[in-house]
């Protein structure tokens, strides 16, 4: 197993264990199996194990078997404050406090804000004292480090990152994602900072190897390298120096060992313009499908209305490259629910985006189409009632500042 550094040092395992996808049996985690596997990626190096509030039984089986196993003291464990449920101070120190019971400690080593699509939901969280809750809690030694997770777009990654002293970050980031998100800018500003970048989504949910086309399953299996589509996906996070954990949900023998492999091999800058030039020809194959040939330049940006033109295009052709679910689901994440309105519906015809566009894409009228795809009736009244409950302002709190 390889390490990289974390901002005081500490060195982390560059694999991670992200516990969301433990097998479940009889309507629970199958502990048993998930000890066995978690057992084998601690004898093969791993030290960070991921999971959240809101990850079912995930905290009660990891406190069970780090208990059990007398681990605690030799692994580093990441949980989440659920932001989206915090409503007072004194819930801060409630659902905290309940995860210190699950997991079975005193302290969390890297505590993280979860779920951030805004720099809005910060904001929320300040307004109830989440700020000095947390410079308390760091002091005390109950949280050792502090970080946020975000789903948003690159502009608010920016604004958070730069709003407070985080100690570290997770970000969803693979080779299809390198513009949308945080994306490589906000890799590269977080490492710029020197804020570690923790990975999440790293073979988007399993699609960058169970749903790709016959002619990138062709391409790879054909290539001297011999990796499998998901030895790709790793080296090529490894590949890049500002990535610190790349997390995995591993539920198998065979996950945990190849992964623990590809971790104790894979190294920064190894990748040659032949690999690069293969995972081209991957994306492409995966794109054949897309309904817009934006490639996220972001030259039409910014709208002079707010409309955020690449990432309604992106969700746009997720409905299409992967499912109509899961493209909804992003834009839901990316788009809806900004605190300042990102929709198409916003916009005016100026038509300035499309004098800078590089495609040539019709934007215009290519935004109709997509809103009439991602927001379909029942999908707009649900965007709405979420906007309304996730900016729904604390009683009793004073309006917050926005972060320069």
């Amino acid at each position: 197993m390889q390490y990289r550094q974390d901002k005081y040092g500490r060195e982390l395992s560059v694999l991670g264990y992200g516990c969301m996808r433990f097998t479940r049996k009889g309507g629970g985690i199958d502990v048993d199996k998930a000890e066995r596997e978690i057992l084998a990626a601690y004898a093969a190096g791993v030290n960070y194990f991921d999971t959240a509030y809101i990850y079912p039984g995930s905290e009660a089986a990891i406190g069970e078997i780090f208990e059990r196993n007398r681990l605690r003291d030799k692994v580093n464990i990441a949980t989440k404050l659920p932001q989206y449920l915090i409503r007072s101070h004194a819930s801060l120190d409630r659902y905290f406090g309940e995860e210190l019971s699950r997991l079975r400690t005193d302290y969390i080593d890297y505590y993280l804000m979860h779920h951030l699509t805004d720099v809005a939901m910060w904001e929320k969280l300040k307004a109830v004292g989440a700020r000095e809750w947390i410079e308390e809690k760091k002091k005390s030694g109950a949280i050792r480090n502090i970080g946020f997770s975000y789903h948003g777009n690159t502009d608010n990654f920016l604004k958070i990152l730069s709003d407070y002293d985080w100690d570290f970050c997770q970000i969803q980031y693979n080779y299809l994602d390198e513009v949308t998100q945080a994306g490589a800018q906000g890799l590269r500003a977080a490492a710029e900072r020197g804020i570690p970048v923790v990975i999440m989504e790293p073979l988007r949910g399993g699609k960058l190897v169970h749903m790709l086309p016959d002619r990138a399953k062709k391409a790879i299996a054909d290539n001297e390298r011999k990796w499998s589509p998901a030895e790709w996906a790793f080296r090529w996070l490894y590949n890049q120096p500002q990535v610190t954990v790349v997390l995995s949900g591993m539920n198998a023998a065979e996950m945990v060992e190849e992964n623990c492999r590809v971790a104790s091999e894979a190294s920064a800058g190894e990748l040659t313009e032949a690999d690069f030039a293969l995972l081209e020809e991957v994306k492409e194959a995966i794109r054949e499908k897309e309904k817009v040939g934006c490639t996220g330049c972001r030259y039409c940006m910014p709208c002079p209305q707010g409309v955020d033109i690449p990432g309604i295009f992106r969700c746009y052709n997720a409905m299409y490259i992967e499912s109509k679910s899961q493209g909804r689901a992003q834009f839901i994440q990316t788009v809806g629910l900004t605190k300042e309105p990102a929709f198409a519906t916003q916009c005016i015809g100026c038509g300035k985006c499309e004098m800078h566009c590089p495609q040539s894409i019709p934007i215009r009228e290519k935004l109709k189409e997509a809103d009439k795809a991602l927001r379909p009736l029942p999908y707009k009244a649900a965007i709405g009632l979420a906007r309304k409950f996730m900016f729904r302002r604390p009683a009793g709190a004073k309006k917050a500042k926005t972060p320069r």
